[in-house]
């Protein structure tokens, strides 16, 4: 009974979680001139669950939850686990994260002596020098889950190149790239970073066909649809990589697909990707961290638990359009991988709205029902 109890108020709390306080979204009673003797939208809401629950699935900022890291609940709480935790902290600090160093900089070394030469000498070898780089970036991919001590199981049959089809997956972290690359040589379409993931993404990543972009220039837009299109006409091009919803999201949810994977004309093959968290949690919030502690971070866990999915390759029906294409497929990924559909646009994560406007809103929102009731 106990335990059943326990479950019981396990689920009232998040319950709780995700159905906020309406009244936390309300204005004050000040803020809003009530008649005397007139029914509140207040007592309303206190008479009617049914209405609550409705607002409170209006107000709830679902849109914060996709970008949210949770930090793992504490075990070391008593005498008898923190001499564990710390042993299991010694281990993973003084033992682990040095052999990975070690792991990581040969990988480095093996790749970059191999590497310069083949670009360099063999320029004149087109075809030559990119099946030699395409297995040396698989190989420093693979250097690099070694690195985390990666367990990653894949399921379905490995992606091949083809002519006309493009792979899409669902975006946790930049190291999306990197488990998927290990078994395949993607060509990704990403956003153009700054500092040492910069260079690679000018010369290493460049070799494999990759495309870059920057979010704030809107000429960019134009000319990156012109060169995926260009890229899934090739014969010998690497496949092709999107994440369509454009954005780093925490793997329990899915924002929108950008449609532009999907007006290609050719096939969509999806990938479904989700970590296990027993150990770390491979979301990366850029907001809040960079990308070489987020590494760090990931080096100093006990490990990476990632299950990869291949799906079946889809094309569009007859009479669908992009977007409902591209909702199918990402219903397809998110039934596979176990993650939550909200339907928000990922690029308001650059261009959230103030807290004064939210408020003006929340204000606004509230005034409406009740001038609506009033009427009735």
């Amino acid at each position: 009974m106990s335990s059943t109890a326990g479950k019981l108020v396990t689920s009232r709390s998040e319950l709780e979680l995700d159905h906020p306080n309406i009244e936390d979204y309300l204005p004050s009673g000040s803020s809003i001139n009530e008649p005397r003797g007139k029914l509140r939208l207040r007592d309303l809401l206190d008479i009617s669950p049914t209405l609550t629950e409705a607002a409170g699935a209006i107000v709830d900022d679902s849109f914060t939850r996709c970008f949210k890291s949770n930090p793992p609940e504490p075990w070391n709480w008593n005498i008898y686990l923190f001499p564990l935790w710390c042993f299991g902290v010694l281990v993973r600090y003084c033992i682990l994260f040095p052999l990975r160093c070690i792991t990581l900089a040969f990988g480095w070394f093996i790749f970059l002596s191999s590497f310069i030469p083949v670009h360099s000498l063999l320029k004149g070898h087109d075809r030559l020098r990119k099946k030699i780089e395409r297995v040396l970036v698989e190989m420093i991919c693979s250097f690099f889950v070694a690195s985390w001590t990666g367990v990653v199981k894949y399921h379905g049959p490995r992606p091949s190149i083809r002519p006309k089809q493009v792979y899409v997956a669902n975006h946790t972290s930049m190291i999306d790239f990197i488990v998927l690359e290990q078994m395949t040589a993607f060509a990704v379409i990403m956003q153009k970073h700054p500092g040492w993931v910069g260079l690679l993404q000018s010369t290493v990543m460049e070799s494999v066909g990759c495309i870059w972009f920057n979010r704030s220039e809107a000429k960019d837009r134009e000319i990156v649809a012109r060169k995926l299109r260009n890229h899934v006409q090739g014969t010998d091009n690497n496949p092709l990589l999107i994440f369509p919803e454009g954005t780093c999201v925490n793997n329990n949810y899915t924002v929108m697909f950008k449609k532009g994977a999907f007006e290609l004309d050719c096939t969509v093959c999806p990938i479904a990707i989700k970590y296990n968290k027993i150990f770390v949690d491979a979301f990366w919030n850029s907001r809040k961290q960079s990308f070489t502690m987020h590494l760090l971070q990931l080096m100093t866990s006990w490990a990476v638990v990632c299950e990869v999915w291949y799906l079946e390759p889809q094309t569009i029906r007859p009479g669908e359009t992009a977007i409902e294409f591209a909702e199918r497929v990402r219903d397809m990924i998110s039934l596979r991988a176990g993650l939550k559909k909200v339907p928000w646009d990922g690029y308001l994560k650059y261009s959230r709205p103030s807290s004064k406007h939210s408020e003006r809103k929340q204000q606004s929102f509230a005034e409406s029902i009740l001038a609506r009731l009033e009427e009735k």
